[in-house]
């Protein structure tokens, strides 16, 4: 009876040890990609999923970093297994959404945003990218739906006022776009200056 209580008891500390082995992998991860070793980082997420196969963070941690250096359909494959493992992650959602539009997928990455969306309706950067989405798509009233919304939650989102820029150039109105691309400017989004110069002048 003993023998089997130390046995359980070895058990128990074992997993805990492994658990624990697992989240530092993690930390491993995280340090690697401050100083910009995204393989380095890859490779500690990798460990921890192999120690602890459902541990989600290191799925989010580690497709973020695939991310980063352009591997989309890992980005996707890993957020895809850390949705598995929490349907309800809206950042999940957000970063894989993120990750189709890189591949062309828009609508792919809107079905990802509506999801956003329907788990926190006020998650401001979902609208923006799902108006960019949206705009790729030629669904300009959806865009410009989008993009109100986005601007309404953060009226200071420069890049929002930006793509509106785009779909007002899109729809034929030149004051409207040259208006909100100089708000952009105004705001920080340097890159709207080269579409006031090629657009409105």
């Amino acid at each position: 009876m003993k023998k089997s209580i130390a046995l359980i008891i070895l058990c128990c500390a074992f997993n805990l040890l492994q658990a624990q082995t697992a989240e530092e992998y993690v930390k491993n991860g995280l340090a690697s990609e401050n100083i910009g070793d995204y393989t380095g980082a890859i490779s500690n997420y990798s460990k921890a999923i192999e120690l602890k196969p459902k541990f989600k963070l290191a799925y989010i941690d580690r497709g973020n970093a695939k991310f980063a250096i352009k591997d989309y359909s890992g980005a996707i494959s890993d957020l895809s297994k850390a949705i598995e493992l929490d349907t309800m992650n809206s950042g999940a959602y957000f970063n894989r959404g993120l990750a189709k539009e890189n591949i062309n997928d828009y609508t792919g990455a809107i079905a990802d945003y509506n999801k956003v969306i329907k788990l926190s309706a006020k998650f401001e950067q979902a609208y923006r990218r799902r108006g960019c989405a949206k705009f790729n798509l030629k669904d300009y009233s959806g865009a410009m739906a989008d993009y109100n919304k986005a601007l309404e939650l953060n009226p200071k989102d420069a890049e929002a006022y930006n793509g509106r820029g785009d779909v007002k150039h899109g729809l034929g109105d030149k004051k409207g776009s040259c208006l909100d691309w100089s708000k952009a400017v105004e705001l920080g989004y340097s890159e709207a200056k080269n579409r006031i110069k090629k657009f409105c002048n």
